[in-house]
């Protein structure tokens, strides 16, 4: 087999060039061994396979959360509405305990499920794939719901370094 090309383009334009292809907001939770919650915000959410139910997302190899992460047995991916933008930026930025005065409930697994979210899936973490600078989890859905209201709400979207809200044509 053939061998891929060398790049003809700089990291910079690599970045710029995939920031153009819009992107949905997630935050991944999960339960450290200590009882600690662990959440992240990831743009890196996809769909796999409907039989089994499979989703993906990656994470980057140096995040403090990655052994956590490839430990455990499950995790919950919550999509985010526009409303939630808070959120997204508190689970992407915040030193400390992300989870202090965010509303959630325990999932059938334990692990936590974010209130308002347009939906969640409570996954197992059946594989993952190092590849580049991340880690792709493959995560095999066992339960997923959607907020009663998702047909009204707005999305949570990246694109071009922005957060966007998105509203039907």
């Amino acid at each position: 087999m053939k061998r891929a090309s060398p790049p003809n383009f700089d990291q910079g334009a690599f970045k710029r060039a995939l920031s153009q292809f819009a992107t949905g907001v997630t935050v991944i939770t999960t339960r450290a061994p200590t009882g600690e919650l662990i959440g992240i915000t990831a743009s890196s959410f996809n769909s796999v396979s409907l039989t089994p139910p499979l989703v993906l997302w990656s994470l980057a190899t140096r995040s403090a959360s990655m052994p956590v992460f490839q430990m455990n047995s499950h995790y919950v991916i919550n999509v985010l509405a526009a409303s939630q933008l808070g959120l997204c930026q508190r689970f992407a930025t915040l030193k400390g305990d992300r989870f202090e005065g965010v509303s959630h409930a325990a999932g059938d697994s334990g692990m936590p499920v974010l209130d308002g979210s347009l939906a969640w899936f409570e996954c197992h973490n059946r594989s993952r794939y190092e590849e580049g600078d991340h880690v792709i989890f493959v995560g095999e859905v066992e339960r997923c719901g959607v907020h009663p209201d998702a047909a009204e709400l707005a999305p949570l979207v990246f694109q071009s370094g922005l957060f966007h809200g998105l509203k039907a044509l």
